[in-house]
């Protein structure tokens, strides 16, 4: 199977996951309620992973064709860092979320009621969403840096210069680097939040995909028609 129809299979699986998840009930008031909204969000990290363990086995194959990513929109590739979406959007995200959460039942928390959501985040919680924010910044700094010198090594393939293979091997662990930063992110915060948090945080980030993507799409078939 190509990438593009692992890829286009792998999202409609991603769209069920995201519909079961959105379904859930939020809060679980049930021990039974609980396990079931963590065994989704399981799932739902599980797909992700796997995702990620397939396109490293293609990269192998045919590591230029991951600059190009033919199977996202040209909206998509535009707002890419190294193959993919910027892993520091995760937490504009978790910050975006709690923010409209906490202005949409202020008054109940002010009062004491405690909502369990994302707008419900304790300061232990924020702590350590910034301090991986600072990580992951770093983290994102010294991949684009590595491939910076890459790409300035560029001459030596216009010169005949040096091993090819071994400059597409190199192309293709930045790659990897950069999906497993992407991956490590997400897994990192789910981590840090509870079921209910976690769930509201996949779906959000799954309906910015899928939106981007449908929009991207649109503004592809209007360019393609004018």
């Amino acid at each position: 199977m190509s990438f593009q129809r692992f890829h286009d299979t792998w999202f409609e699986q991603l769209r069920h996951l995201v519909h079961q998840l959105s379904q859930a009930p939020r809060p679980p008031t049930t021990e039974e309620d609980y396990h079931h909204l963590h065994q989704l969000v399981n799932k739902v990290m599980s797909h992700c992973a796997e995702y990620y363990r397939v396109k490293s086995l293609a990269i192998k194959q045919d590591v230029l064709s991951f600059s190009t990513a033919q199977w996202t929109t040209t909206l998509e590739r535009s707002l890419h860092w190294i193959g993919g979406w910027r892993p520091t959007t995760v937490f504009h995200l978790v910050y975006t979320e709690s923010s409209i959460l906490f202005e949409s039942r202020v008054v109940d928390i002010l009062r004491g009621f405690r909502t369990g959501d994302l707008g419900d985040l304790s300061p232990g919680q924020f702590r350590r969403v910034s301090e991986l924010q600072c990580e992951t910044v770093h983290e994102e700094n010294a991949i684009t840096d590595e491939l910076s010198e890459w790409q300035d090594s560029a001459s030596d393939l216009v010169g005949l210069c040096g091993d090819f293979d071994e400059k597409m091997e190199r192309l293709a662990r930045i790659l990897n680097k950069a999906d497993s930063l992407r991956l490590k992110t997400i897994q990192t915060v789910v981590e840090l939040l509870t079921p209910q948090q976690a769930a509201e945080f996949l779906v959000a980030a799954a309906e910015l995909h899928f939106g981007i993507h449908a929009w991207g799409v649109e503004q592809d078939r209007q360019r393609g028609n004018a």
